[in-house]
């Protein structure tokens, strides 16, 4: 039986009612996107026909989703709300803080010895206010949100941005940063501008080494790594139905690599059978009474191109397998002969030394399987590995089920790692070097969805790519980057050749999934008597103290440092060993934007500080500034802020006094992220004029004392000589978003209204 089965049941229950109406006053038929959107409005009935792209509208979703490493600072700001109990079904996952290094156990181990004082806060806070909790080890989120909470036609928001895994089972789900789940774990309405609509056509099917990953590596190589921002992508078409339930969550999760605000699928009967699977039938007859409403509209889906911003079509009989990168997720490369000649022309490492399966992206039953048909014809042909391989399952119940039906031994057989069911290299926890920093040029591929510079193993010189967990096998078993299985010949261990045979697998394991022990604790009914402690001297844990409100007074701001070209919220917050001081603020400020590269000199973590004109690291010089109550600014290009959903790339500058982030572009979560902490989040009116900062500008706010909704700001640029340059700034802030501002943040909003 599912989890918070009724409030399944009351969704579906008024569902119809909700989209009727929304039928009505658009006057037109509606996509699956629109019908999630308009029955999950915090108002019920929609009043008007929202525009795409412009309109803020406040939607109420069912359930939340928080991983331990962004949790921390989500449950120490709820803390602060004043409420007893969260007001949705939330849920807190432990898969961040575990570190790769020597397999499983060993591993889990190492994680609960060194993250122990974390994982109990986190324990405790669930238990106190109402949380499920997922133990280390039970497994990543968005393959415990697929298998145990996602429902077609829901709506979820989850700290994490790879939320948008659930769209694989017909969600519309949507990473955001902690303060926006306080919001709503506090029983108050969630904002988002209503998205535009990507409709991706898939005609065809998918077949021998294509995958359902490839068909996201094409989407983000036509779409960018910034072509979705502010808009949902949803799938459809006879391609769309022919595929798996979790190579559905497979395309939806990798959506947050082109920034999209998420990505659906209508319900079919590969999601019934997934939700039957995976003991969760009660879902799928609730399900099939309102089938009709769980996917777009006929009309829609026959003329695309009348009610989709944007529509994009792919064959996917015509479709092959892709590798794309290295250092952004959208470069996009057929396997073998067009990857020897752009590799050599890169001076990329044909080489592969690691081979990496797993992670939220591609670490479902039907993933590895596939891919250790693969390492099973390596062990029937006599072949071995030429790179190291690495095993993520995605969950315990994967886990398991995959140990019992021999899947994970065919992988130790060929010699790969298990590793835990956690995120591991994905995110940087992977001990792969003592100093990463001056390790060496080399290449490896993931079956991962991101490979931004230093993001899996902290060395700046790895080039990761991306692809099918099939093609991540037969490379490793390869060893060259450039190996096309359809078409290479290998050497066994006998000097014969061969080659190998397309993967095959199981959609779902033919005896049922089983485990003995998934991992997860249910809440006490009551929690008023769970004490929670931090200890003042911790460099884990630190309880907060609320912003102090800005003003509309800023004047002789300083410029922090000018980010050149590609700042992912990597650049500006970095996981890895740094995830260890999520829940302290103070300590985790340490790296903030040491990553990203200043416009002034080309180097990381080298700034000038201009009250002593001499350099320094970027959170040494914002310190500095503080201490001497100087404010400060960051100037950043486009799509600042890409990447992960962490609001630590928000509270970090604020924290050490950044009081304004100007650039061409925002990444979505990471504007909003701004502005819940009381920041101005503004974007260059010209963006010609980002040229015209200099290394040693002061920056006036002319006109701040009328800040309002659709006017832009004057900035008055003081250089050096005594010249200058007035700056005229756009945002998107709406009248809530500006009180955010004038409190301070959306958190000290809350508390006021709860108070």
């Amino acid at each position: 039986m599912a989890f918070d089965i009724e409030m399944i049941k009351q969704v579906y229950a008024s569902m119809s009612e909700r989209v009727d109406a929304a039928r009505k006053i658009t006057g037109k038929p509606l996509t699956l996107a629109e019908k999630i959107l308009y029955s999950h409005l915090w108002d019920v009935t929609p009043e008007k026909a929202y525009v795409r792209g412009k309109d803020y509208v406040d939607f109420a979703p069912d359930r939340i989703a928080l991983q331990d490493a962004t949790a921390q600072m989500a449950l120490l700001q709820f803390m602060q709300a004043g409420k007893s109990k969260v007001a949705v079904p939330t849920t807190t996952h432990c898969d961040h803080l575990i570190q790769a290094k020597n397999g499983a156990s060993s591993d889990l181990q190492t994680a609960l010895n060194t993250s122990n004082e974390v994982f109990n806060f986190l324990e405790s806070v669930s238990n106190k206010y109402g949380l499920g909790f997922w133990k280390p080890g039970a497994g990543i989120i968005h393959q415990v949100v697929l298998e145990n909470y996602a429902f077609p036609g829901g709506m979820m928001i989850g700290t994490d941005s790879h939320t948008v895994n659930a769209g694989g089972l017909g969600m519309v789900a949507i990473g955001v940063g902690g303060a926006d789940a306080v919001d709503v774990m506090a029983g108050m309405a969630w904002e988002l501008k209503f998205p535009k609509l990507i409709g991706v056509k898939l005609t065809g099917k998918l077949s021998g080494w294509t995958a359902p990953k490839d068909v996201i590596l094409k989407v983000a190589g036509i779409v960018s790594a910034k072509g979705g921002t502010g808009a949902i992508v949803e799938y459809f078409g006879p391609g769309a139905t022919s595929m798996s339930c979790t190579g559905k969550g497979t395309i939806c999760n990798m959506g947050a690599e082109i920034g999209a605000t998420t990505s659906t699928f209508g319900y079919d009967e590969s999601m019934e059978r997934y939700l039957r699977a995976t003991d969760r039938s009660d879902v799928a007859d609730e399900a099939n009474k309102v089938k009709e409403y769980l996917t777009g509209d006929a009309e829609v889906y026959a003329n695309p191109e009348q009610y989709f911003d944007e529509v994009i079509e792919i064959d996917l009989s015509e479709l092959g397998p892709l590798l794309n990168g290295p250092f952004t997720p959208d470069l996009s490369t057929k396997a073998g002969s067009d990857m020897t000649e752009i590799a050599n022309k890169n001076s990329w490492p044909l080489k592969v030394e690691w081979g990496l399966i797993g992670s939220c992206t591609n670490s479902s039953y039907e993933d590895l399987s596939r891919a250790s048909s693969i390492a099973q014809q390596a062990i029937d042909k006599g072949l071995g590995i030429k790179a190291k391989f690495g095993i993520n399952p995605g969950s315990e119940k994967v886990r398991y089920t995959t140990e019992r039906d021999g899947i994970l031994e065919t992988f130790k057989a060929l010699g790969a790692t298990i590793f835990t069911n956690a995120c591991g290299p994905c995110i940087g926890q992977w001990a792969r070097y003592e100093d990463p920093k001056n390790a060496p040029k080399n290449s490896i591929i993931h079956s991962f969805n991101r490979n931004f510079a230093k993001r899996a193993d902290g060395n700046p010189n790895t080039h990761a790519f991306v692809a099918s967990p099939e093609l991540v096998a037969a490379v490793t078993i390869a060893g060259r980057l450039d190996f096309n299985p359809m078409k290479d010949k290998l050497i066994n261990k006998n000097g014969e050749e061969v080659m190998l045979d397309e993967p095959t697998g199981w959609e779902l394991p033919p005896k049922g999934f089983e485990v003995k022990d998934d991992g997860y604790l249910a809440p006490e009914e009551d929690g008023s008597g769970v004490l929670i402690k931090v200890n003042e001297t911790s460099d884990r844990l630190q309880l907060l103290d609320p912003f102090t409100p800005i003003g509309s007074d800023i004047s002789g701001a300083k410029l922090l440092i000018k980010a050149h070209g590609k700042c992912t919220t990597d650049h500006i917050s970095m996981a890895g060993p740094w995830l260890r001081y999520r829940g302290h603020l103070d300590n985790i400020s340490n790296n903030c934007l040491i990553g990203a590269v200043n416009a002034f000199g080309m180097k990381t973590n080298f700034v000038k500080n201009q009250l002593t004109d001499e350099f320094g690291g970027v959170p040494d010089t914002a310190r500095a500034y503080k201490a001497a109550g100087v404010k400060s600014i960051v100037v950043g290009d486009h799509n600042y802020g890409e990447g992960s959903s962490r609001e630590h790339a928000a509270m970090e500058p604020r924290h050490l006094g950044v009081v304004a982030v100007l650039v061409k572009s925002f990444a979505r979560i990471h504007e909003t992220n701004l502005k819940k902490q009381g920041m101005l989040g503004l974007t260059f009116d010209n963006e010609a004029d980002y040229d015209l900062i200099q290394e040693d500008d002061t920056f006036n706010f002319i006109d701040l004392n009328e800040f309002a909704p659709g006017k832009p700001l004057t900035i008055e640029a003081v250089h050096a000589d005594g010249t200058k340059d007035l700056i005229i700034a756009n945002h998107t802030y709406n009248q809530g978003q500006i009180e955010w501002y004038n409190e301070g943040s959306a958190l000290n909003l809350i508390k006021k209204q709860n108070a």
